[in-house]
């Protein structure tokens, strides 16, 4: 085929091709046509574009021709095809979205194609429809009935409100050796060992392993943050029982942060983590001295997410935990020389949620104060 069409860019063109496709959700005939473009400007012929594109040559030629005939709009889109007329009218795809938002039919767990198909067809006068139809229909609206999300939604009550400024408060104090900010938390892990020996990388070969894998039980993960140090640390247990968190929170206090005059420890609800537990642990006299150098900082109910701990055990578990570890003393050696480096490395957690935004962007959950009545004077 001759070169008929020259396709010359200009330099805001040029851009906008290469920002279509460097990221972004588009049509594959859209990418396709981006391509051939910056491919023709930089002089390539219609045979190599054909074969770098994975295009046939008509579609190179057509796209060159509408681009010089028109302009880069008319050559990446298509015009709009005749196709068939939509069978189901506004109100009838109204009646299907309300349909599918709505409870399944009795003795069905969720709705499906099938199923909205044929209750739509018993509520309209359709004879049939197919599964196709309600499929693209839903996803023009952006449904699938058929999925679920599991998701905890907290009461934003007085104490909720009370809970969160508190900690967010803590977070925004300037650091304080003698009163320093620790996030605590506590993470299960199962033990998981390999059945037969992995085949390692090679050039051209990713790693393999097998999908048998051994069960060696689990192990808890006691993890301590410092707010306002690159400081982490990890401790291993085999169970996370009051005394396993009693006994913890010693290390805290005399292992760690041996002069600091109190310790600020921001934490969740767990039924162990109150000074109760101290008490199961140690004699009276050592449970109040160890307590006596912790304030603890409790979290809302259903709000973990403001516990910044949360942060780095999930960056623990994607950058160590993310494989298959046999032996508590592997996990041991492991985590032990993430923390060394993470630690060395000067890793911070950097918060941004404030007070301030807090009222902000939750102003309409906070409770609102009751009047005040002004106690009444009874007159002799």
């Amino acid at each position: 085929m001759n070169v008929r069409y020259r396709v010359e860019l200009n330099q805001t063109e040029r851009a906008e091709l290469t920002g279509l496709l460097s990221g972004g959700k588009h049509a594959a005939r859209k990418l396709k046509r981006a391509q051939i473009l910056l491919a023709a400007d930089a002089g390539a012929s219609d045979d190599d574009i054909a074969r770098s594109v994975g295009a046939g040559g008509s579609t190179v030629y057509r796209t060159k021709q509408r681009f010089v005939l028109g302009d880069l709009e008319e050559a990446l889109n298509e015009k709009p095809r005749p196709g068939a007329s939509r069978k189901l009218t506004g109100k009838e795809e109204a009646l299907l979205v309300a349909t599918a938002c709505s409870k399944p039919p009795a003795g069905r767990a969720r709705w499906t194609l099938e199923l909205l198909a044929g209750e739509l067809v018993r509520l309209t006068e359709h004879d049939s429809l197919s599964r196709e139809t309600v499929r693209r229909r839903l996803a023009e609206n952006d449904l699938k009935p058929w999925r679920k999300d599991m998701w905890c939604i907290p009461q934003v009550d007085a104490e909720y409100v009370a809970r969160m400024e508190d900690v967010l408060d803590l977070y925004a104090e300037a650091a304080d050796p003698k009163r320093p900010v620790v996030c605590f938390d506590e993470s299960p892990t199962q033990l998981i060992g390999e059945v037969r020996q992995p085949i390692p990388a090679e050039p051209g070969q990713i790693e393999r392993y097998d999908c048998e894998y051994k069960r060696n039980g689990t192990a808890n993960l006691f993890i301590f943050l410092d707010v306002h140090r690159p400081w982490r640390k990890v401790k291993v247990t085999g169970s996370r029982a009051a005394v396993d968190f009693a006994a913890c929170m010693r290390e805290l206090t005399d292992g760690y942060f041996p002069k600091a005059e109190r310790i600020r420890v921001v934490l969740d609800n767990l039924s162990t983590h109150f000074p109760g537990s101290f008490y199961q642990a140690f004699p009276a006299a050592e449970a109040r001295r160890v307590l006596r150098r912790l304030e603890f900082h409790y979290v809302p109910k259903h709000a973990s997410w403001l516990n910044m701990v949360e942060i780095e055990i999930g960056v623990l578990r994607s950058q160590c935990l993310d494989r298959r570890i046999a032996t508590p003393a592997q996990l041991v050696a492991e985590i032990a020389a993430w923390e060394r480096g993470r630690n060395a490395s000067g890793a911070r957690i950097k918060w941004m949620f404030t007070t301030a935004k807090a009222r902000a962007k939750m102003g309409r959950a906070y409770p609102k104060p009751a009047s005040v009545r002004e106690p009444r004077i009874k007159e002799s």
